[in-house]
């Protein structure tokens, strides 16, 4: 019978892993199997992680920032509070760390590849940043 439960400080639901390496995609989304995520899915675009990201409601995303149909792939990581119901845990996965805008990688960990599967648990695990959105929402909210 399959364990319901998630590695420890990991959020339980989907994941949501934005990769255009479909080796790198595919080991990433076991990694994220293997702590305990389900359903996990892989997409190479931003429009297609879009699309996912309204049919999923991912609890964690790993995101690359320089996908083959853009090379602000980061920008993604700004939509995550508004289509999102509840905002996913977010790892920028990347091999370009310093084109984050400081602000933009505030929404989460970042990680340079090549990394190993430890430290993108870590970083899943890791408490995040509140980020702008989650500010601004914890100011209106009360």
């Amino acid at each position: 019978m399959a364990s319901n439960s998630t590695s420890p400080g990991l959020p339980a639901g989907p994941g949501l892993v934005v990769e255009d390496d479909p080796l790198l995609a595919d080991d990433v989304a076991e990694i994220l199997r293997g702590a305990g995520l389900d359903p996990v899915e892989t997409c190479s675009t931003t429009e297609a992680a879009r699309e996912a990201l309204a049919r999923l409601s991912p609890a964690v995303v790993v995101l690359d920032v320089r996908l083959g149909d853009r090379d602000d792939g980061w920008a993604f990581a700004e939509l995550l509070p508004l289509l999102a119901p509840h905002q996913p845990r977010l790892v920028f996965a990347t091999g370009a760390p310093e084109s984050i805008p400081p602000e933009v990688a505030a929404l989460g960990s970042v990680l340079s590849k090549p990394y190993a599967p430890a430290d993108l648990l870590a970083a899943l695990g890791a408490d995040r940043g509140t980020g702008l959105f989650g500010r601004l929402r914890g100011a209106l909210g009360g």
